[in-house]
């Protein structure tokens, strides 16, 4: 039992690691603690008593005590309430650390403990948290990692799981996403658009108002009825000018991305005034709203991913995950648990053959962002490791609109077949795709006229794309590729 103890404990100790916690073992180097622990035996005979680990993050100060065998995890009274026996502080891990934790309170200036049960062995193993002050103790959900406690996040985390505030941008973004499906009702009234067409609108809307800092005023949109000066004919001349500033090219492409546009100027109902609206056309009131509730209050609080968020959110109520445009879109966690689930890093290429509205490319983007160590590599990221297909005219369209509003873009999206392309030439995108996530269409085959058209066709031409990494399928397949080797 010694020696699995001893395993489990290096364990605790590269996990610690990992997450760039500096931890003391048997006693600590913070002289207040190591004072404190001399008379923290968990005997309670008053001599030294010292836990696995002790560490000291920002103000909080973290206190481990472990055991081999899951069954000592923690020792409860009929109550409930955690046992402070001395056999309940001596052979149960959660006691033991609590035991330690209530001593360090009371006998140093430290007011916040984390205090962490864990027991078992490397691959079966609970890792219990506990937050622990003056008032008592607070029972935490169950970790894998210690990486919320390391000093980029454990004051969130603090702030989160202990004191449950919500975050003030999640207030904000609560507000804008509520404001989302107020306007996809209102597009829906007075729009009389289809459910293809309303995130086509708004994303024109957003193009336009991107604007603003260039010329673009809504005084602009007066409801005038000469066709080369209707509010659409107006939005769509400021989109095309915020394409062109956001370098989408080459003009084949630029010009695909128009043509979908074209509805806001060609459609009367749209560019027709209403009493009901207050004397003003649809798009106008749709152009309001978008700025008034949601644009404004992104941009002055310089939240550019935001927008974004709203503009996904959005897509989502037109007919449920985008089912309304003929395909599912992948839901935010599925494609940021992709992304863990690939370990993706800075210097990853990534690429989705069928990236619908660009969310499995935008939460790779996020991450490899947030990774990155210098502006020269962000840049590096957007302009050369994030590629992308889409063989539908709209939702290719919504996926460089939704890339824009992120900062990024677009220049490496493209409107083609997958299944038509070279895979040896798509291997050389970016210097070499490394990473390849994609939600394949299911629905294609249906018998074997279409067989050609399965999703593992879809896999297969994936994997013959990438040279050397990885690739997440849904149903979340993870595959590891060696293009030379054809190993998987």
């Amino acid at each position: 039992m010694a020696k699995k103890e001893a395993n489990f404990d290096l364990y605790i100790h590269d996990l610690l690691v990992e997450a760039g916690i500096q931890a003391d073992t048997q006693g600590s180097n913070i002289v207040p603690i190591n004072e404190a622990l001399k008379t923290a035996s968990k005997h309670q005979t008053g001599k030294a008593g010292f836990p696995e680990y002790t560490a000291v993050v920002d103000d909080f100060v973290l206190v481990m005590e472990d055991k081999a065998d899951r069954a000592n995890l923690c020792l409860k009274e009929a109550d409930g309430t955690i046992s402070m026996t001395v056999q309940a502080t001596t052979d149960y891990a959660v006691n033991g650390a609590l035991h330690y934790a209530q001593h360090i309170l009371q006998k140093t200036t430290y007011k916040k403990v984390f205090a962490f049960g864990n027991a078992g062995d490397s691959k079966h193993h609970t890792l219990q948290p506990l937050f622990v002050d003056k008032n008592g103790y607070k029972w935490l959900p169950e970790v894998q990692t210690f990486e919320n406690f390391s000093a980029a996040h454990i004051v969130e985390y603090y702030k989160r799981l202990v004191l449950e505030e919500t975050p003030p941008e999640d207030i904000e973004l609560a507000d804008i996403l509520k404001k989302a499906k107020e306007l996809h009702e209102y597009l829906r009234n007075y729009g009389g658009l289809g459910e293809d067409e309303k995130p086509l609108v708004v994303s024109a809307i957003l193009l336009a108002l991107r604007e603003k800092e260039y010329g673009f005023n809504l005084n602009q949109l007066t409801g005038d009825t000469l066709e080369s000066n209707t509010d659409g004919a107006i939005l769509y001349q400021y989109l095309e000018k915020n394409l062109q500033r956001a370098k989408v090219a080459p003009e084949v492409k630029k010009q695909r991305v128009l043509n979908q546009f074209t509805l806001i100027k060609d459609r009367p109902q749209l560019n027709t005034k209403r009493q009901d609206l207050g004397d003003k056309t649809p798009l106008k009131y749709f152009a309001e709203y978008i700025n008034d509730n949601i644009f404004q209050a992104i941009v002055s609080n310089g939240r550019e991913d935001y927008l974004g968020r709203f503009y996904g959110e959005f897509v989502s109520y037109s007919g449920g995950d985008g089912q309304a445009l003929g395909v599912v879109l992948t839901p935010r966690h599925i494609t940021e648990l992709f992304c863990e689930l690939v370990d993706l890093k800075p210097t990853d290429v990534i690429f989705d053959p069928c990236c619908g509205t660009g969310g499995f490319l935008i939460s790779g983007m996020h991450k490899m962002l947030r990774a990155a160590k210098n502006d020269t590599e962000r840049k590096h990221i957007k302009q050369q490791q994030i590629h992308g297909i889409e063989i539908r005219d709209d939702m290719f369209s919504i996926a460089t609109t939704n890339m824009i509003l992120r900062g990024d873009g677009q220049s490496n999206l493209i409107c083609e077949d997958f299944l038509a392309q070279d895979p040896g030439e798509l291997q050389l995108k970016g210097g070499g795709i490394t990473v390849g996530f994609m939600n394949p269409p299911y629905s294609q085959a249906k018998g074997k006229d279409t067989a050609n058209l399965s999703e593992l066709c879809f896999i297969r031409h994936l994997l013959n794309s990438i040279t050397v990494g990885r690739a997440c399928c849904c149903d979340c397949t993870c595959v590891r590729y060696d293009w030379k080797d054809k190993r998987r």
